[in-house]
Order: C-alpha cells, then structure tokens, then sequence
C-alpha cells in the first residue's frame, strides 16, 4: 500500500495533522516537546485512493532516548512513497531544518515541505522565507484552523497510483476513513465521515482480526514484549519509564490468523503521573474496551505490588480473555511454584487465567505464547448448544441442590449460552433473586470442569420465566 510519511522536529503540529487526516483524537497532541515517540499509522481514504498515513516522532537529539526516537523516524521516511517535511511557521527557518529536508529528500526526492501554523494571511510573509530551502513544493497550512489543507491534499492524491491494492479488512476501531474535501473553511468534519463495521459473528476465526491489548506498569517490558512477538521494532523501547505514551498498534499473522496488538502506556500511581503520561492513562481504558485478549504483564524480577492488582482489576472490568505474562524470567530470583503461588494469591478474580512465563530479550516462550492467545480467543468465543447446557446444569443440580430460599423450591428451568465474548448464560428460574453468588460460583466451575475456558471468564445471568419475551425463547431456540 502507498505510504504517507509526516516528518519533522517536535512540536510542529504533524499529530495534529495525522488527526485531521485521518478525523480522529488517536494521535496525543500537546505543547509538549516529544509528546510522540512511537510510528502511529492509519489507512485513510482520499478521495478514491487509499494510503497508509505515518506519524512520526520528533526528530531531535535530546538524549539517548530521543535519538532512538530519530532513528525509527528516519528510517520510516525513507520507507515511504510520498513524505510531507513539515516545519512550525512561527519560527525562522534553521540550518538543522534543511539538513534533514535534504537528508531526507537524497533518499527521496517525493517529499513538499509543509509550512504549519500560517493561521492568517500575515502570517504569509514567513513562507517566502523557506523558499530559502530551494523548493518548488511548499504548503502554507494552519491545521488548527483548516486553512490550506485541501491543496495539499490534491497533490497528494495526484501522487497516488491508481493500482493501489484496497486494503482486505478494518475492524470498527480502525474503519475506513471516507473523505471528500471541500472549501476549507466549509468543511463538515462530520459529513465527511463514514465507517463500516464489519461483521465477523459468523466468520471462522482465522477469519477475524483477534484484538489484543497489552497491559501493566511502566518498565515491565510490553514494548520489547510487542516487538519480540511480531519480529520488529514497533515501540521505541528505552530503560526510561514512561517511555510509551500514544498506544502502539501492529498487524500480524500467525497460523492464518490475524493478530492486532496494541502497546499501552505504563500505568503508575495516580501521585507520580507527569506531564503527558496523564493522556496516556485515558486512553488505555478504550484500548481495553475495545480488546478480546488482554495481555497482563508482570515484572519477573521484581516483587508483585498492589498497583498490579488494580491494572488486573481494568481487564475484570472489561471481562476480558486474559493471560498473566511473568516476563523478565531470565533474572528472576525465586523459585517458579513460588511466583505461580504468589500470583493465584494476588489475583484472585483472574484464577481462570493461565500464567506464563518469558523473557522477551532473549525470545524465551514466545512462540509458546502466540498458541495461547489462538486458545483463549476459541474459548472466549466458544458457544455451546441450549441442549448440553441445560443437561450440565441439571447435573450440577444432582450433584448439589440448589438451597432453599426463606423455605421455599428454588427451581431452574432451563439454561442457555445467548451471547460470547465472554461467554454469557442465562439461567430462568422460579426465583431468580435467591441464586446466591456461592451457587453461581459452583455452576461456573462446573461448566469449565466439562469444557475448556481457560483464559475466559463466564458470566451467569438469573432471569425469571415471565421476564422472557416470545422472542426470546426464539432466539434461545437458534442456539
């Protein structure tokens, strides 16, 4: 797919226009000098062309971390088709600008240079300015109040082929983002947009794009975990904590199924959160939300804290399949029985997930890993029929009956499974308040002692016979 690269030194609005292209918030902006540190990318649609849109960090050599940070943007540059070099129009323009322009510009010569917060016709006199660079292609653009924009992006849409392969699948988080651009100070942000979700509740799994998000506290390794799993160098990965803060997204296939992980910033207490790592935090919620597996990652090699069961207790809420990943195990100290203890103790709520063990810089267990995801995920959308549920729970009911309430039968009358991700089961009954959550707990553990839910959280839901529709039953039916 063609490949559209935004490049420049930080704080020059290329996240602001990555979010503009694209009409999303998925780039964090702030005033904040290298607020982007990892490559974002996002398939746009402009006008009847398609290209991958690349936002990268900012290119300086603050310390060690920054010039990694150079580094990953540089070399993404010069893998694209088409670069927009873009510079901050309050400024002047410097000598370390044009030596990156002309850097960049030996390796390809497709590259325009785009002059950013021009935001009145005043403004205008700057840009003669850069005409220093010796260029025929400069944009005077202000993101920020939409000016300019549409003759930058006809130039871009001339330079896209028109044998550019469409893009196979989206999933709804990443829908195609449709736009036909008007007069600038007329655009209708929201006439412009149209996704699709895509429907995959009856496709095969190797069909499906299985979402998984990656979580824990700063330093515990998920960038290099990421980047181990998928053989690149996606995340930046630095001993800095806090180095992640935009969530990292990559495709990858595995056994003809379609993986989609993402990278989310490392959670700290609430009292040491600084300066942009608190946009990161608000995002992870939505990266979860929008996940099927969640990969809780654990420092091996350290002590486990209470803020590890509160980030264990973000993947309860979204009821998502979950794998505990012990990483770092090539430093560990203790005695592997005694971390698996200690971890079943900590956390509970998660006793259906299977923990593992791996070192993500010397590539231990990883591969083991990747097959545990492919199980969780055929657990987590397992469906069993109405009939082989309703004959388990009456064999629970057998093996154990159901306490009276106030002196009263409490009776079931049937079960079913009406819904995946995690699997949900409806129980109708005579009483449906009187289930104690000790009963549920017992009918759960049933169930996964006749089927395999590892990884899966099941959830039971009480109903009473009359508080189920004609329609109901006929769906039920369906299962």
């Amino acid at each position: 797919m063609f490949k559209l690269a935004i490049v420049g030194r930080p704080n020059v609005g290329k996240s602001s226009l990555f979010n503009r292209l694209t009409l999303s918030q998925d780039a964090i902006t702030s005033e904040v000098s290298g607020t982007t540190r990892d490559i974002k990318k996002r398939v746009i649609k402009l006008f009847t062309k398609e290209c991958e849109l690349i936002d990268t960090g900012g290119i300086e050599e603050r310390d060690e971390l920054f010039i990694e940070i150079k580094k990953r943007s540089i070399q993404s540059a010069k893998e694209a088709d088409l670069i927009l070099y873009m510079v901050d129009g309050k400024t002047y323009p410097d000598d370390e600008d044009k030596a990156l322009y002309y850097q960049l510009q030996q390796h390809n010569p497709n590259i325009a240079l785009v002059v950013n917060k021009i935001d009145n016709d005043k403004r205008n006199e700057i840009v003669w300015e850069y005409e220093s660079f010796g260029i025929d292609t400069i944009f005077a653009i202000s993101v920020l109040h939409n000016r300019g924009i549409t003759k930058m992006i006809d130039w871009i849409e001339e330079h896209i082929p028109d044998d550019i392969s469409q893009l196979v699948e989206l999933k709804e988080d990443e829908a195609q983002t449709y736009i036909e651009y008007q007069d600038d100070e007329d655009l209708d942000e929201d006439a412009m947009y149209n996704g699709s979700e895509i429907d995959n509740s009856e496709q095969e799994l190797k069909d499906e794009i299985i979402n998984i998000g990656i979580i824990g506290r700063v330093n515990v390794g998920k960038s290099s975990l990421l980047n181990k799993i998928t053989g690149t160098q996606r995340s930046v990965v630095s001993p800095i904590a806090g180095t992640t803060i935009d969530p990292v997204d990559e495709m990858y296939e595995y056994k003809s199924n379609t993986m989609k992980f993402v990278d989310t910033a490392g959670l700290r207490r609430r009292g040491k959160i600084d300066g942009i790592e608190r946009y990161a935090l608000n995002r992870t919620q939505k990266i979860l939300e929008a996940s099927d597996v969640a990969l809780l990652v654990l420092d091996g090699s350290e002590p486990i804290v209470e803020l590890d069961e509160k980030i264990a207790g973000l993947v309860d809420k979204f009821g998502l399949a979950t794998i505990i990943i012990l990483n770092k195990w090539d430093i560990h100290n203790k005695e592997h029985k005694k971390s698996i203890d200690e971890i079943r103790f900590r956390f509970k709520f998660l006793y259906f997930a299977p923990i593992i063990a791996v070192s993500a810089l010397h590539g231990r267990s990883i591969d083991k890993l990747k097959d545990l995801i492919l199980k969780v995920y055929k657990n987590y959308t397992k469906r069993v029929s109405t009939s082989k549920i309703n004959n388990l729970i009456l064999k629970a009911q057998q093996r154990h009956q159901i306490p009276s309430h106030k002196g009263r039968l409490v009776k079931i009358y049937y079960a079913t499974q009406f819904d995946i991700k995690p699997p949900k089961i409806s129980v109708i009954m005579n009483k449906p308040q009187a289930l104690h959550f000790s009963y549920k707990r017992y009918l759960i553990n049933f169930i996964r002692d006749n089927y395999d839910y590892e990884g899966v959280p099941i959830r039971i839901f009480t109903r009473a016979k009359k508080q189920m529709r004609d329609r109901d039953i006929d769906e039920l039916e369906l299962y």
